[in-house]
């Protein structure tokens, strides 16, 4: 789900930001301790050209896309985007000049992605169940390096989705603009298109873990206040968290 946050006083658009419902714990972590439960997040192609979109717009004048095209450029020159064989033996110069791009804008990063979390315990909802967090346009991008482990003869998903954004980010520089549907199309590398990439929970854990992870601050007999009006009864329990709510009919006593 799209979330656009608005001014209320000059109707304003400030930030688009997309919503990831996630539950707690996810299947690989639900028999860990409480204290290790986490998420698994999954990450879709639009959100990727958002991603790129909100880097692109740090580099408005021809001096700064000067300056974000000599860091692209890094990168030998690759005929053949689309074939494995060419581009695996310069990724680490693609994802190395992705780093550096990262860290030049690490203050003006901007939220992303807002990720509610619902826990689960023993079979029910947990009496501290409701939490949000919110990523960052390079937190989702930190989320794509692999800490070395880089096949030889495949692009994962996470490597290519690195790639996508270092050809959008070329693109721009090069064009003021990109093709974001072509760039995913032409280069999926052998792997569906669905997804841009997941991070289970046991791999989440360290990037979420804190105090509101293991005990959400917002309690189950708040949620009385949340939904309002009977508005519980409307629901259409197709997702699991609405399934919950639907037949927990005792939290609205």
């Amino acid at each position: 789900m799209d979330l656009v946050m608005i001014n209320r006083a000059t109707n304003e658009n400030l930030i688009g930001l997309e919503v990831k419902l996630t539950a707690l714990p996810d299947n690989t972590t639900k028999k860990e301790p409480e204290d290790k439960y986490s998420c698994e997040i999954v990450v879709r192609p639009p959100t990727i050209c958002f991603l790129a979109c909100s880097i692109c717009e740090l580099f408005p004048t021809d001096q700064e896309k000067i300056a974000l095209r000599k860091i692209l450029n890094t990168v030998p020159k690759i005929n053949h985007w689309n074939e494995v064989g060419e581009v695996l033996p310069h990724y680490a110069k693609i994802e190395a000049a992705i780093g550096q791009i990262a860290r030049s804008l690490y203050q003006k990063q901007t939220p992303l992605i807002m990720q509610p979390v619902w826990k689960m315990k023993d079979g029910k909802l947990a009496d501290d169940c409701l939490d949000v967090f919110v990523w960052s346009n390079l937190a989702v991008l930190q989320m794509c390096y692999s800490n070395g482990n880089v096949s030889n003869t495949e692009i994962s998903r996470f490597q290519r989705t690195l790639i996508w954004i270092y050809l959008m980010l070329k693109d721009f520089v090069d064009y003021d603009t990109f093709d974001y549907i072509r760039i995913i199309k032409d280069h999926s590398f052998q792997n569906a298109n669905d997804k841009a990439f997941s991070i289970p929970g046991k791999s989440s854990w360290r990037l979420l873990n804190c105090a509101e992870l293991t005990h959400p601050r917002i309690k189950k007999d708040e949620i009385k206040n949340v939904i309002l009006g009977g508005g519980q009864n409307l629901l259409s329990p197709e997702r699991r968290f609405d399934a919950v709510i639907v037949n927990s009919p005792d939290l609205f006593d």
